[in-house]
């Protein structure tokens, strides 16, 4: 018997030490598990115990440097569902035809999102207010609708290659947009809500809301109505000129490196970003076949039209550069104002007959004019003094072969010649602005050494962050690159250039009463011998203290002329024209306009004596006693010559057509008007001057207008030389 409870004691005691021993076992399980993983399962039963939605951040808003809307965001609402909601409703079906027929959406995916075993899924983000009402009045169990923004861009394609855009989710993908995301997006808020097994919330006393925080705002330095100019000048240029390959616009402050403006065409529409814009790609995309290869190359299309080429294309600079090899042979002390050169038309280097664009040679010239004829051989002559090393140094000094840390994601550094392979031959046509290429940021980035007595200035793009109060958060001030050259060598640069504007080659961009500096380029593409050319001109204004860069870059014009000074700087001159008056920088001299009289209610001899002492023509309409009307109205600026149309009976609005007025010399131009019974006003001038031809007309031709209306036209000079 005592055996037997021995042996009973034995098994109860072995029961006990494996009992104990597995407790024990556990304990250390469970505590490792909650040393180890312990943060990990409590974040997994608080999920399963809550529902957690997010609520979207209002975007910050971009504005111009004059605090007009760039970017904004606007209310719209998101459709979110908890399909175990809809499920247990049992009426699935109902719920995802309502919604794919409201939401423009295909009912099987609907359906499918339903289906799952989830308590939160996204239908559609950003719908319209339509569509909102439309859900709410309807019969819809667990779907809600999440406050949401959605972004808008008044200017639709105004500034677009400099502003971006952002994705269905608000997250930035291109220009400030995406480089300025981290401010711009804000912090999205949360609603986290307490829910029982079945994934229904449970009372709103177990839920919590953490506000959102709005995004911070950016001020650009842009100015919208300098912009506009710009893509509108463009956008004429392009189709002026036959441009084939887009063209890019830089106006920066010339003391500051404000970009007053940045114009890339073709735009692109920023409220629907992935629409393919070229009407030839679209052709193209819409044959192919393959859903593949559709794709690529819809892509290929939107990558190109997202490109800001005044930021990531680089171009041969041609004579544009020369202005930065004259400051160096300048500053260097190599050659004197007046010393002569000659110029036979070509200069045999090495192996190599390097020509000028003046086949015919210039003669004997000095150094300034050898500037003012844009002469290749001068400066492959100031090239060979300067040396490889010093041309090299010089170079980098001016920022090329570098980014400059710009706002624009993209930013190339152009190319230059490896150090081993910089020889004579590749010396000579650097020195003429062949064979490296540059970007027009580093172009324009260069000359404000020129402008900014010899301090290079870095360009920004944004002026300042802000809150929603106005309150400065961070402000971008101006910042000196470095000294690139002495103030004595800027200022003999800027002169001279000056000249190269009023009487060289490029008086195409003169605009008379200001002071014009400016060097225009021409340069031949890559291969050699295929009739394509980049034309351009970079030009500053008043240039004895310069506030405002300009430079204009051509991608392939094919028209009549190719050549820089009678594509860029025309266009340049049809800007800056406009640019400098709204800037209010004033101009030399004061026209002489006659202003029209008020003669409303003037009988018809009176208002006559009036008309005739102003100096003005008059054309009396009706049969009446006393004028009713007259075109143009009281107080108008007109040129000599000009009619003024007096109505003595009310009559239907008497309309005649603007007559095409480009590339007809001026006198023939106002005689076409005045036979029209139409007005003609130059800009830029106070005169008619024989021997050039009309650039630019406004309004354009074909336009019905009243008979009396104003004709704004602009003169482009004409020469027989081919302007370099």
């Amino acid at each position: 018997m005592k055996k037997r409870n021995r042996s009973s004691n034995s098994r109860l005691a072995l029961s006990f030490t494996i009992i104990v021993s597995i407790l024990g076992l556990l304990l250390v399980r469970v505590g490792w598990i909650q040393v180890t993983k312990g943060e990990q399962y409590s974040k997994e039963a608080a999920l399963q115990q809550t529902k957690d939605l997010v609520i979207s951040s209002k975007r910050g808003t971009i504005y111009d440097r004059n605090m007009n809307e760039l970017a904004k965001s606007a209310s719209a609402d998101t459709v979110t569902v908890n399909p175990r909601e809809v499920q247990k409703s049992k009426k699935i079906n109902e719920v995802a035809t309502g919604l794919a027929s409201i939401l423009g959406i295909n009912k099987d995916d609907v359906y499918a999102t339903l289906s799952k075993d989830s308590t939160y899924e996204v239908i559609k983000r950003k719908i319209n207010k339509d569509q909102a009402t439309a859900i709410r009045n309807g019969d819809f169990p667990g779907v809600s609708l999440v406050e949401d923004f959605k972004r808008y861009y008044p200017g639709g394609t105004l500034g677009s290659h400099i502003i971006g855009f952002v994705g269905t989710d608000n997250q930035g993908l291109a220009g400030i947009e995406m480089i300025y995301d981290s401010y711009l997006k804000g912090v999205p808020g949360r609603i986290i809500t307490a829910k029982n097994a079945a994934g229904v919330n449970m009372p709103y006393k177990y839920e919590k809301y953490i506000d959102p925080e709005n995004g911070i705002n950016v001020v650009l330095t842009i100015d919208e109505t300098i912009q506009r100019k710009a893509e509108e000048a463009l956008k004429k240029a392009v189709e002026n000129y036959q441009v084939e390959n887009g063209a890019a616009c830089i106006i920066m402050g010339a003391k500051t490196g404000e970009i007053l403006a940045m114009a890339t065409y073709p735009t692109f529409d920023l409220n629907s970003p992935f629409t393919v814009i070229d009407e030839e790609a679209v052709k193209e995309i819409e044959q192919i076949d393959d859903e593949e290869k559709k794709t690529e190359a819809t892509n290929n299309a939107l990558y190109k039209q997202w490109r800001n080429k005044a930021v990531v294309d680089a171009y041969e600079p041609g004579s544009t550069f020369k202005a930065m090899v004259a400051a160096m042979a300048l500053e260097e002390n190599i050659v004197a104002l007046d010393e002569n050169f000659v110029c036979n038309g070509s200069v045999r280097v090495a192996n190599y007959d390097i020509g000028c664009w003046n086949t015919g040679g210039h003669g004997t010239e000095s150094f300034v004019n050898g500037v003012y004829n844009s002469c290749n051989p001068v400066f492959m002559a100031i090239g060979k003094r300067l040396g490889n090393e010093r041309f090299y140094k010089y170079y980098k000094s001016f920022g090329f072969g570098a980014t400059t840390g710009f706002d624009i994601p993209g930013e190339a550094k152009g190319e230059f010649h490896e150090w081993n392979k910089f020889n004579e031959v590749e010396l000579a046509t650097a020195s003429f602005g062949q064979g490296f290429t540059v970007t027009p940021l580093q172009l324009v980035t260069a000359y404000s050494a020129i402008t900014n007595d010899g301090y290079m200035v870095k360009p920004r793009l944004v002026k300042s962050l802000v809150d929603d109060d106005g309150n400065v958060i961070r402000d971008f001030e101006p910042e000196v690159i470095r000294q690139v050259v002495s103030s004595d060598t800027a200022q003999t640069v800027s002169k001279i250039l000056e000249g190269v504007a009023s009487d060289g080659t490029s008086k195409n961009a003169y605009i008379e009463g200001y002071h014009i500096a400016g060097k225009t380029g021409t340069s031949e593409k890559i291969p050699r011998g295929n009739g394509k050319y980049v034309a351009s001109f970079v030009g500053f204004a008043p240039a004895d203290d310069p506030e405002v860069i300009c430079l204009i870059m051509l991608d392939e014009p094919m028209g009549a002329s190719h050549m820089g000074g009678a594509t860029a700087a025309p266009t340049f001159k049809e800007i800056m024209n406009d640019v400098l008056v709204y800037l209010q920088i004033e101009s030399d001299i004061t026209y002489k306009f006659k202003f029209v009289p008020d003669v409303l209610g003037y009988s018809v001899d009176d208002a006559i004596a009036e008309i005739s002492e102003a100096e003005l023509k008059y054309i009396v309409k009706g049969d009446g006693e006393k004028i009713v009307s007259q075109s143009p109205p009281a107080s108008t600026a007109l040129n000599d010559n000009s009619v003024v149309i007096l109505y003595t009976e009310k009559v239907e609005e008497d309309l005649v057509e603007v007559p095409d007025l480009f590339g007809v010399l001026a006198t023939d131009a106002n005689q076409r008007l005045v036979n029209s019974g139409l007005n003609i006003k130059i800009k830029g001038s106070g005169s008619i001057t024989p021997f050039v031809l009309v650039g630019t007309q406004q309004p354009p031709a074909g336009s019905m207008v009243p008979r009396g209306s104003i004709v704004t036209v602009e003169y482009n000079y004409t020469s027989n030389e081919n302007v370099h």
